[in-house]
This record gives C-alpha cells, structure tokens and sequence, in this order.
C-alpha cells in the first residue's frame, strides 16, 4: 500500500552541493577485530562507490575527497561475510560525507553510534529526533495492519494516511527552521515522497537558502518539480497516443467529455494488484455516469503474457494501453510517473482535478464529482 510508505532518512536519495570536499572518517566500535568489516557506499559524480576496511580493536577509518558533501551508508559487518549477506536487520548508519574530520563513536553498532564534528550530521540527528515519535507510531501501526483481517484494515489504513500528514509538518517545520542546511533539501524530497504535489513542495523550495537553490542538486531537484506542473491538478492533461493489447492506437483526447481515471499499473507490482478490486469497485459503479479507466501498463519488454493475465484475473473491463518498455513507457516518463500505482482523474474539459486516488478516497472523489 502506497500509503504505508514512510520516508526514512535512511532511504532518501543522495545528494550533493558544489563543493569539493576532503573527508577523514575515523571509526570506533567496541573492540572488534578481523573478520569484522565497516562497508562506506556512496555516489560522486555519478558513480556508486563502495570502499571497506577491517576493524582492528574496534578502529576504522576512511579518507578520501569527493566532488561535493553528500549522503552515505556506513554499514558493519560484524561477522564479515561480505556485503551481500546483510540483510534488512544491517547493522547500518545513515552519515553525511562533508569536508573535515569525522569521528563515530558506537558500544557495540554503528546502527547506534554517535557522530561527532560534522554540521551536516548534526542538522540530520536534529531532523531524525523529531520526526522519531511519527515512525514509532508507524511501526505500531504497521504490525496491527499485518495482523488485521481485510474488515478492519481500511480503518488502520486512515491511520496510516493521518501519520503521513503528521510527518510532511514535521519536515515542512525543519525545512523552514533550517533554509542553509542540505539536510532541509533532503527533507524536502522526503515531504514530497514519490508523487510529489507541485503546489505544496514549489513554494518550500523557495524558503532554501539561495546557496542550496543554486547547488547542482538544488538545480536538479528544481527542474524536477517543475516538470511536475505539467500534471499537477488545475492542469491540461498532456494527450498521448499508445496501443492497445491487440496494436490499436488510443488517444487519451477521444475519451473528452467523460471523467477519465488514468491509471498507472503493472502486472509485477504488488500494492497496484491489491488496489484493483478498489479500482474494479469504482468503476462498476460510475462506468454508466459518464466515468471510465484507461490503465497505463509498465509492463517489462517480455511482459506482455503477464500484463494480458493480470487484466483478466483482476477483471479489468476497461482500455488498456502500454508499449511495454517497463520505467521507460513513453507515458509514463510524459506524466512524471515515479511510483506505482499512480493515476490521475480528469474531468469532461480535460483538466486534472485529483491525482493517486486510493479506495475510500477514491470513491467519495468520484461521488463528489458525478454526484
């Protein structure tokens, strides 16, 4: 369910400012010895990067020099089995790489290690206490979800959408308390998750100091939202032309003068699977009130037996389009598609008045405007 994704500082995507920067990383976790080994991944200049070292009575170190400050993994491999065999219980510690001398400090993990002189880190130490008690409580959540019957899940699922709002405040607050910290441009993808809305992440970028808003990452991110404002609701849906299962072409244009739910899916996708009998709901209640689906597959090159099964398992009784290209769907890329499921509704006129409209939400959006 895509309104269980939260966020983690952990998970957010590395980024950078434009300024070289020289780093000593200097590591102390109880007193481990050989075959324990410190793993470092990050990216510069476009490359991921990975360089480990052994622990000699708990010390380890890293230097180097990077193109620019930027985020990091420090994972422990305590046993040194290799990289490979860390799973998701790693022993890991989200850093900052910036210019000086960093010191790490842990008992027995460098998952609980405290990190000395660097601002960076400071600033992110500050943004992960306060947004803590928001993923406590998505934890807790989470578990009562896996544990709930179907029933009582749209409930928790409310909840889930409720703790969502409570962390974008956390991260709004933080961004502008700390318009000159990199970390705040890392909130702010973290804010406008993995279908960002250009009217609320726009005006935040605008509160970032004009040194972080002219970083190359700062630029990057900037052009990103803007693309963004080609679909953001009030707009004109972009038209486009794709085939269908059988090689007829389909125009998003020669549905005009009916709502229209543009659907983005896959038949690998998980949490789209699920959200089909949501969709499959909607639509045999409103397809005779001036309402109908075109669902978008990112369907792999040799996916087509698979998409073609999932439409008929799922009862999909709607058009279907794709070009089976997977994350490159000439659609996709058109609308800024970054996750599945994603969809967009859109009216009569053309004009997208709601976007990622998931079950309950969904259905009342549709009651509200077919009334």
């Amino acid at each position: 369910m895509k309104k269980i994704l939260f966020i983690m500082l952990s998970a957010s995507p590395f980024l950078a400012t434009a300024q070289t920067a020289n780093y000593d990383i200097k590591g102390k976790i109880g007193n481990l010895n050989q075959p324990a080994r410190a793993y470092l991944i990050h990216r510069d200049q476009g490359k991921n990067i990975t360089d480990s070292v052994v622990l000699t009575a708990g010390n380890f170190e890293f230097k180097g020099n990077i193109a620019s400050p930027t985020q990091a993994l420090l994972l422990l491999d305590h046993a040194g089995a290799g990289l490979q065999s860390l799973g998701r219980g790693a022993d890991v510690l989200n850093i900052y790489i910036e210019n000086g001398t960093i010191a790490i400090n842990g008992k027995d993990s460098v998952k609980t290690a405290k990190i000395i002189g660097s601002k960076l880190n400071d600033d992110n130490a500050k943004l992960a206490a306060a947004i803590k008690p928001v993923l406590d409580k998505a934890q807790v959540l989470n578990n009562d979800y896996q544990k709930a019957t179907e029933a009582d899940r749209p409930k928790l699922a409310e909840k889930f959408t409720a703790l969502q709002t409570e962390q974008k405040a956390v991260l709004k607050t933080f961004i502008q308390q700390n318009p000159q910290s990199l970390v705040s441009l890392d909130a702010l993808r973290a804010f406008g998750g993995p279908s960002p809305s250009y009217s609320e992440v726009m005006p935040l970028y605008g509160t970032l100091s004009p040194a972080i808003q002219n970083s190359n990452n700062g630029k990057d991110y900037k052009a990103s939202i803007e693309k963004l404002k080609a679909t953001a609701v009030g707009s004109v849906a972009p038209d486009f032309t794709q085939n269908d299962p059988a090689g007829k072409p389909i125009s998003l244009s020669s549905f005009k003068g009916k709502y229209v739910l543009l659907d983005f899916w896959a038949s690998w996708c998980g949490p789209c699977r699920q959200e089909n009998p949501n969709v499959v709901k909607a639509y045999n209640e409103y397809k005779n009130k001036n309402f109908t689906i075109l669902s978008v597959s990112l369907d792999r090159p040799n996916g087509k037996n698979a998409w073609l099964q999932a439409i008929k398992d799922d009862g999909l009784a709607w058009n279907h389009v794709s070009d089976l290209q997977f994350w490159n769907n000439e659609v996709a890329k058109l609308y800024s598609v970054q996750s599945i499921p994603g969809n967009f509704l859109i009216d009569p006129t053309g004009k997208i008045v709601a976007k990622d409209l998931r079950g309950e939400e969904l259905e009342q959006k549709l009651a509200q405007v077919l009334k």
